[in-house]
């Protein structure tokens, strides 16, 4: 099961942060090809399956950012394991995951588990705090990980995170220059039309997260300015 290939433009959910009714049907009917569940703090197994079950009355495809073992539940279509591969500790790399195997291990649908690689890149987000990311990076330095994630751990997607800022294309350039076969998604900063279609234009998957919170409106119109992109490049 790999419908996540096909995904140009997702919206993340945090469990963490609260959003009304309205506004999440605005979200799930609004053409996004998936939304992603995941969040950095405070993600409880109780906010997780609330989310999870509000996602479901609608038809879109749901996904778990693994991030707290303990939020981990069935029902979701995917479950997106990250590998923070610029983290500082070894737990971010596979610490947290042998933890994670040795407890659903035996349990775990595979087929729904997808392997990321990360490279977090705004040093003052919390994920790269978390996991002690070392952000200064330039493009040879993303494309000896995006290598990393494809040729030696073999990774399905190459996640390039800016967590709230907006990173330009450049580094994603960089990952597109030597990635064959793994997907680039990316995410940090997309609060406008223009910076969803600068960015469709390289990664192969966007991710809107933050400007939900904070520009309903603004968020919603990357949908239709990520598919514009995907159209005018099959024509």
């Amino acid at each position: 099961m790999n419908e996540y290939r096909t995904w140009r433009h997702a919206f993340k959910l945090d469990p963490n942060k609260k959003i009304d009714d309205e506004a999440l049907e605005r979200l799930c009917e609004s053409g996004t090809d998936a939304i992603i569940v995941g969040g950095t703090d405070g993600v409880t197994l109780d906010n997780t399956l609330q989310l999870l079950s509000s996602v479901r009355q609608y038809a879109v495809d749901c996904a778990l950012e693994i991030s707290v073992i303990d939020a981990v539940t069935p029902g979701f279509d995917y479950y997106f394991v990250p590998t923070v591969l610029n983290a500082d500790h070894p737990d971010w790399i596979i610490g947290m995951h042998h933890k994670a195997v040795k407890e659903f291990g035996t349990t775990l649908h595979w087929d729904d588990v997808v392997m990321a690689g990360y490279c977090v890149l705004n040093p003052h987000s919390k994920v790269a705090c978390l996991t002690g990311a070392h952000t200064e990076l330039d493009a040879e330095d993303v494309m000896a990980y995006a290598m990393i994630a494809e040729r030696m751990f073999q990774f399905p997607v190459f996640y390039l995170e800016y967590s709230g800022i907006y990173g330009g294309i450049e580094m994603i350039q960089a990952a597109k220059r030597t990635l064959t076969h793994a997907q680039i998604f990316y995410g940090g900063g997309i609060d406008s039309v223009e910076k969803a279609k600068e960015m469709a234009s390289v990664a192969d998957t966007v991710i809107v997260g933050n400007s939900i919170y904070e520009d309903l409106e603004a968020a919603l119109k990357t949908v239709k300015a990520v598919k514009e992109v995907t159209n005018k490049t099959k024509q």
